[in-house]
């Protein structure tokens, strides 16, 4: 249905979004006190090469809605799957390039913030923040379940 939206931010634009964005309104909410480590993540975000910002565009999965009825309760889940094949799609590329990337999911804090400088359409909703640049240090090792606990194979 093709409701996945992007806003590619590079330069000025991708600081601005840490530097500004993220880090102002992230000092509205989080204690001075503690603020230092959410500080030194902002820096390191705001380093990276740039950012993609990732929305839902909500007019096309209301369309598709009206038109298909019979699966109405179900395109919220399908525009789900298209939101996390773009991501997954675009992370991929960026790793055979040898780019690191991060996921990041700052919003709702920063939705209007981002809305009002970039111009969004009022039907976008912010979905991600997918940072890329370099990569400073390989990722760790992450507990994962066993595949068996996770996957029946039926025969």
């Amino acid at each position: 249905m093709q409701s996945a939206q992007a806003i590619i931010l590079l330069g000025d634009q991708h600081k601005a979004l840490w530097n500004d964005i993220v880090t102002g309104e992230l000092k509205k909410i989080v204690p001075a006190d503690a603020f230092e480590p959410t500080q030194q993540k902002m820096d390191m975000f705001a380093a990276a090469h740039g950012t993609v910002l990732y929305f839902e565009d909500e007019n096309i999965v209301k369309q598709m809605k009206e038109q298909f009825p019979t699966y109405a309760a179900a395109f919220d889940g399908f525009s789900a799957h298209g939101q996390g094949i773009a991501q997954a799609n675009a992370w991929n590329a960026l790793a055979e390039a040898k780019i690191g990337a991060s996921l990041q999911h700052y919003n709702p804090v920063i939705d209007d913030a981002v809305r009002e400088r970039w111009n969004v359409p009022a039907s976008w909703r912010l979905v991600a923040q997918l940072v890329f640049g370099g990569i400073a240090a390989p990722a760790g090792p992450q507990e994962r379940k066993p595949a068996s606990e996770r996957i029946r194979i039926e025969r």
